[in-house]
């Protein structure tokens, strides 16, 4: 049972963090060499967990960066500053180390940011996942696609029920899984008849729990069109959101797609990514 934990624990910590699994090794490999083997139970359990956290966060702000930037990523930074408007949607996407993106996303995001700050004073753009630090091709689950350094998901901007912007607000805890849905005069969405081995969650006995937090239209029509006119420069070469939400917004692009009926729903966030 306990190299079953052991092992669960593992590739959990592994498929959340990317280096988590291998700080758990290296804890219990410190573990049994500093702690006295008659030390058993919840406080040999409590000693390892304390080591496991400590030797994460140490890895995760002074050993993952400069490795990560010999690889080519580089981490968001996670609180908006001054002169950078945006911050981390969740403390938990840096915490997990799936912050990190190649420097042109950093860019990319930076400039965005200010744009909006300058159109509507007092905004903050929020970023959702991006990639883990290492490693082309090793999965960020449960997307799909953010593998590279080249992905990074952006949420929306809400207000409150009279319409006026909540600053630095999502409507769930991290961003996710709060859907839009299609109103009167929008495109049914082409997918409401798949059913099956898809990814693409309604996950409907969550949507009346999350807080009354409609969409702001202009400062999502104003991201989205940046993205799309100036995005360009920055090496933008997809961008995913629902089409019925697009053209809610009056948006339209070549950029523009629609990611499929056998992924995630993009009625939570918008998915950017870059050319290599």
């Amino acid at each position: 049972m306990v190299r079953l934990t052991a092992a669960v624990l593992f590739v959990a910590l592994t498929a959340l963090t990317q280096i988590g699994g291998v700080i758990l090794v290296v804890a219990w490999l410190i573990g049994r060499l500093i702690f006295p083997t008659a030390l058993k139970g919840w406080r040999r359990t409590g000693l390892l967990t304390g080591l496991f956290v400590g030797l994460y966060a140490a890895t995760s702000i002074f050993v993952v960066p400069p490795l990560a930037a010999r690889a080519g990523r580089v981490p968001l930074p996670c609180w908006a500053e001054p002169d950078r408007a945006f911050a981390a949607g969740s403390v938990i996407f840096c915490a997990l180390n799936r912050h990190y993106a190649a420097p042109d996303l950093v860019v990319l995001l930076t400039e965005l940011s200010r744009e909006l700050d300058r159109a509507f004073p007092g905004t903050t753009t929020l970023f959702l996942d991006s990639n883990f630090p290492f490693l082309n091709g090793f999965p960020l689950l449960p997307h799909l696609s953010h593998s590279d350094g080249r992905k990074l998901d952006l949420a929306y901007f809400y207000a409150d029920p009279n319409g006026s912007y909540l600053p630095a607000s999502l409507r769930s805890p991290i961003g996710y899984w709060a859907f839009e849905q299609p109103a009167a005069g929008d495109a049914a969405s082409p997918c409401d008849t798949e059913s099956w081995l898809s990814l693409r969650w309604n996950l409907a006995l969550l949507q009346d729990k999350w807080p009354d937090r409609p969409l702001e239209p202009s400062r999502t029509k104003a991201a989205l069109q940046w993205l799309v006119k100036e995005g360009v420069r920055f090496k933008v070469e997809r961008i995913f959101i629902e089409p019925y939400l697009a053209a809610r917004l009056g948006v339209s692009s070549d950029l523009l797609g629609f990611q499929g009926c056998r992924a995630a729903r993009h009625d939570d966030h918008i998915h950017v990514q870059i050319r290599r």
